[in-house]
Parts: structure tokens; C-alpha cells; sequence
């Protein structure tokens, strides 16, 4: 009886591959906030793709571009804490 070891897979938090949201794909600048950030990848992977989808409909519901990198530097905060859902807001409207 050969048995071959089971091998154990764990997801690869610095692989450049993540998941998108529903409705939503994730956008370039906020992919790359996620993946430079391996605690809140992490996260991101875990949460539900509705979930994933209200954050990049958060992210990119600003107008200005400033606005737009102040909500993804809040995003990767509220993530870091263990929030799963932007907190406050109506939702995406696009579901």
C-alpha cells in the first residue's frame, strides 16, 4: 500500500490573482492596494463576493480622483480592523 501524502494547500497571499466583486470588477489601484497588504487580502479573500462588490462600489463611487484613493486607504483600515462590509452607506446601488 503506497500512499501518497496528502498535501495541504493554503491560499497564497501574495499571489497576484484575487478575487472581484459581483456586479463589480475590481479596479487596477485598488488591486494593487489589496495585494500590498497581505493581512487585508486575506480578508478580502474570505468575505463574500457581495461584500467585495459594496467595497469596490464604495471605492469608486467618488467622484474626484483624491476622494478615490482617500476611500481606499480607509477601505484597507476598516479591512485591517475586520470590518467585512463599508460601514454607513447605502450600498451599491447596482446589485
Amino acid at each position: 500500500m503506497n500512499k501518497k501524502p496528502t498535501k495541504i494547500t493554503t491560499p497564497n497571499i501574495t499571489s497576484k490573482k484575487i478575487s472581484s466583486g459581483v456586479v463589480h470588477k475590481l479596479p487596477e489601484d485598488l488591486r494593487k492596494a489589496l495585494i500590498g497588504t497581505p493581512t487585508v487580502k486575506a480578508l478580502w479573500e474570505e468575505i463574500t463576493p457581495l461584500a467585495r462588490n459594496e467595497w469596490i462600489c464604495w471605492v469608486t463611487s467618488g467622484k474626484k480622483a483624491e476622494t478615490r484613493n482617500i476611500r481606499i486607504e480607509k477601505a484597507l483600515s476598516k479591512l485591517k480592523g475586520g470590518m467585512r462590509r463599508p460601514c454607513c452607506w447605502a450600498g451599491c446601488p447596482h446589485r
